[in-house]
């Protein structure tokens, strides 16, 4: 039987005495205030069973991690539809790129990308009486966790900087893609991808993507052939123009956001999480990417 406990702190010790540890973030300014030494680790099992290693319990801005969470609730909504306006193609470009979309007459190569993420953010806004309070307690729900929070002060930072997500939004509105407006739209993501959670409370609600859209609580949030698509998406979308590098040193379904979060799952087994602030130039987390390859590899834990 492996010993989960031992090898978190093991790994969590190697990479803890690393000198290359990326780049903080600089472009959304709160987030060039963190600390690129942080790492935690946090191993949440299908069983119940869980472990934790360093920065673990500590709250973090999720960013783009947030896209999946977005997504699982507009599917709740529309199911199949979803697909009409956003693809499911690995995009090959950067996650802010927007040749593609011009190109593609505005739907969006997946829902992972900024642009795919904010016609799921226009489908909330849409069918959410409240969006920004409903699909916040969304998430406390499915993570079983009343203290989740926005982080208003990155909510603020990325509204001053985001002019490329306004540029992408205007695209999408001219291309008839984006029903409500484009401040609402905005305003809704930038609060999404504000969402401050620690390793222990992303690994706890991503446990529906890796139970067939059920979450711990035993409530069925999707349908399970919509987790497997999901999943899917992950895997081959959840790391932007690296989700092919991710897929094979790591070999899960997973989701990195710029403010150094993964979060990573083998359906019916186990979700881990990973936070370590410093970013490669791809903008994922260079000890989280390193972390959970170092798992896998030593594990033999993969969807292959």
């Amino acid at each position: 039987m492996i010993d989960f406990q031992g090898l978190l702190n093991n790994i969590h010790d190697d990479l803890k005495t690393r000198e290359d540890k990326g780049v903080v973030a600089s472009y959304i300014p709160e987030l060039s205030k963190q600390d690129v030494n942080t790492l935690g680790l946090y191993m949440q099992h299908i069983d119940g069973r869980s472990f934790s290693a360093g920065d673990a319990f500590t709250p973090f801005s999720i960013q783009s991690i947030s896209k999946v969470l977005a997504l699982s609730k507009a599917i709740a909504f529309e199911d199949n539809k979803i697909w009409e306006r956003v693809d499911v193609e690995p995009s090959g470009n950067p996650f802010n790129h927007l040749s593609l979309l011009e190109l593609e007459n505005g739907i969006p190569r997946n829902p992972l990308i900024n642009a795919g993420a904010l016609v799921i953010a226009d489908i909330l806004v849409t069918h959410l009486e409240n969006p920004k309070e409903d699909f916040l307690q969304y998430v406390r729900n499915i993570a079983n966790d009343q203290s989740i929070k926005y982080n208003f002060k990155v909510a603020d930072s990325e509204e001053r900087t985001g002019f490329n997500n306004f540029a992408a939004a205007y695209l999408l509105k001219s291309f008839n893609n984006l029903n409500n407006s484009v401040d609402d739209v905005l305003d809704f993501y930038f609060h999404q991808c504000a969402i401050e959670m620690s390793c222990e409370q992303l690994s706890k609600a991503f446990y529906l993507f890796a139970n067939g859209g059920q979450c711990m609580q035993g409530n069925q949030h999707i349908p399970i052939q919509q987790a497997k698509r999901i999943n899917a998406i992950m895997l081959t979308c959840g790391f932007y123009d690296e989700a092919g590098e991710f897929a094979f040193e790591v070999g899960l379904p997973g989701k990195s956001g710029v403010g150094g979060g993964i979060v990573a799952l083998l359906p019916n087994n186990f979700i881990l999480a990973t936070w370590a602030p410093g970013l490669n130039p791809r903008g994922n987390s260079l000890i989280g990417m390193q972390a959970l390859e170092q798992f896998t590899s030593q594990t033999n834990l993969s969807i292959f």
